[in-house]
């Protein structure tokens, strides 16, 4: 199941706000989650920086020729 780009913005976004006020523990989607030091939350944040910046696969290729004439 892929995670479309909105949500993992939102979820980026909470982070850096979590982090910026100090604090550790966050819940998203029905989930608690807490994290032991800065650079665990540096580490998620970067993760999903990474994930956004990634090129989506292209699943169709079409090929259209001609001879030229």
């Amino acid at each position: 199941m892929a995670i479309e780009a909105t949500e993992l913005e939102e979820m980026r976004d909470a982070l850096i706000r979590a982090r910026a006020k100090g604090v550790r523990e966050l819940q998203m989607n029905g989930e608690r989650v807490r994290y032991g030091s800065d650079a665990e939350m540096a580490a998620a944040i970067a993760a999903l920086d990474r994930r956004l910046a990634s090129p989506t696969r292209v699943r169709t290729v079409a090929f259209k020729t001609s001879k030229g004439v």
